[in-house]
């Protein structure tokens, strides 16, 4: 079992944070520059592989609805698996969720992210 410790915000890696800053106003291109050109994204049960199928992903996820999002706890797992949680508060279906962004990094870039509610 992995023991996680939990750590501010401003301690998770600059990959990470920069990812998560430009996910959150939709600057797709400044969020695809933070995985490497092998990485894999899964989200709602779908994978995307390589550069320009997240890239697409990027492009959609929730897209179609209005939402905040509040980054409201951060773990270290080990050197290089991190997560980030986040609350969305919007017109989705629900309202309100909380999601685990688990990342995998590999030297500076994002190798994997699995998305899920926590």
């Amino acid at each position: 079992m992995t023991s996680s410790i939990t750590v501010q915000p401003h301690q998770l890696p600059a990959t990470i944070r920069s990812f998560l800053a430009a996910h959150h106003i939709r600057d797709i291109d400044a969020a695809a520059r933070a995985f490497s050109s092998d990485a894999v994204v899964v989200d709602e049960g779908r994978t995307y592989r390589g550069s320009v199928e997240i890239g697409e992903f990027l492009g959609k996820a929730g897209a179609q609805y209005s939402y905040t999002t509040e980054l409201i706890g951060a773990q270290r797992l080990d050197e290089d698996r991190w997560v980030a949680t986040n609350r969305l508060e919007g017109d989705f279906p629900g309202g309100v969720v909380e999601l685990d962004f688990r990342f995998t990094l590999d030297g500076p870039l994002v190798a994997e992210l699995v998305i899920a509610p926590r």
